[in-house]
């Protein structure tokens, strides 16, 4: 097989994948409207729900999940076969690679002969990029639900290096900065070659339980069972803003997106209006936007409507975490607001 050089293409994403391995709805439950409700709002900490570590594997079931995870933190994915023993190799490094630069992306491996579903998808770009797929591994981007070709075939992770870091500065111009935990990460699938590696860690059983839920989109489910996590552990911090997540997903997934900015742009001081913006723009990956949003209602507003609206955005602020830089920035423009 040749090796597919670089090309101007590498960068630039194409189609939409969003409905990519969608599921029916749960039972008794709506689809979702907004079009982006599946969609993970974690922000310091990301990568495919519920998978930490800089390597996770996908399937066809599960492509949904990796693609919302790209809203959110950067995905390399890379489709290999134990057929081709150097396209595993290859996404062991890229594995390394994320572990170096402490998981500001993550790599997601899809074993192209057990999961057919995933490349009948990816197709249609790589072809546009490519003309024919004639070599493995398929390495690509993920960023914000958008695929962008990297390379087929091997290529030196020298060159693969400054890819990378075009890929993660088009993250942060997006505002894609997710981060993977990796600490703990062994370094090596320790997976003999040809054999195909494993899920990477064990979840406790309460939140594979929830991980369980979300990916099938029942949101009730996945609720309770971060609650019954809270209940035995109440100091679990994953749990929390597992919850948090979880509950905005729930509460957004019924939502139209064009019908709530459009309704939150003829009204700026309906506090019901822009809440339900905010929480759109979070699922979106729009953080700090929906920050802002809350925080302008909030100087706007006054009394229980001011209340209610500065109530909400310190919930938010509970979903992304502490230690997104981004909650700091919203905790200081909210002080400003109310003094």
């Amino acid at each position: 097989m040749t090796q597919q050089p670089f090309t101007s293409a590498a960068l630039r994403g194409a189609v939409d994948l969003s409905g990519l391995g969608a599921r029916p709805a749960p039972s008794g439950g709506q689809p979702p409207a907004g079009g982006q409700a599946g969609a993970s709002p974690s922000g310091q900490e990301g990568g495919v729900p519920g998978r930490r570590g800089a390597l996770v594997h996908a399937t066809d079931a599960t492509f949904e999940s990796v693609v919302n995870a790209s809203l959110t933190t950067p995905l390399v994915l890379v489709l290999w076969t134990p057929q081709v023993p150097e396209s595993l190799q290859h996404l062991r490094e890229l594995a390394q690679a994320a572990r170096d630069q402490q998981g500001r992306f993550q790599v997601v491996g899809v074993d192209l002969g057990a999961n057919p579903g995933v490349m009948q998808a990816l197709t249609p770009i790589l072809q546009q990029v490519f003309g024919q797929v004639s070599a493995l591994p398929v390495v690509m981007g993920l960023l914000g639900g958008q695929p962008m070709p990297f390379y087929l075939g091997l290529q030196p992770m020298g060159q693969v290096q400054q890819l990378l870091e075009k890929f993660l500065e088009a993250a942060v111009t997006n505002a894609i900065t997710g981060r993977v935990d990796v600490s703990g990460d062994a370094g090596d699938d320790a997976t003999a070659a040809g054999e195909e590696p494993q899920d990477e860690g064990e979840l406790p059983p309460l939140h594979q339980e929830a991980y369980d839920a979300i990916d099938r989109g029942d949101w009730a489910a996945a609720v309770d069972a971060y609650e019954r996590a809270l209940a035995q552990d109440p100091g679990d911090e994953m749990a929390r803003l597992g919850l948090g997540q979880v509950k905005l997903l729930e509460r957004t997934s019924h939502l139209d997106l064009v019908a709530v900015r459009a309704a939150a742009a003829e009204r700026p001081d309906d506090v019901q209006a822009q809440i339900e913006a905010a929480d759109l723009d979070l699922v979106g990956g729009h953080v700090e936007d929906g920050f802002l949003r809350l925080v302008d209602t909030v100087r706007r507003t006054s009394g229980a409507d001011r209340d209610r609206a500065r109530t909400h955005l310190i919930e938010l602020f509970d979903v992304i975490g502490s230690h997104d830089p981004r909650v700091a920035k919203g905790r200081q423009a909210l002080m400003s607001a109310l003094f």
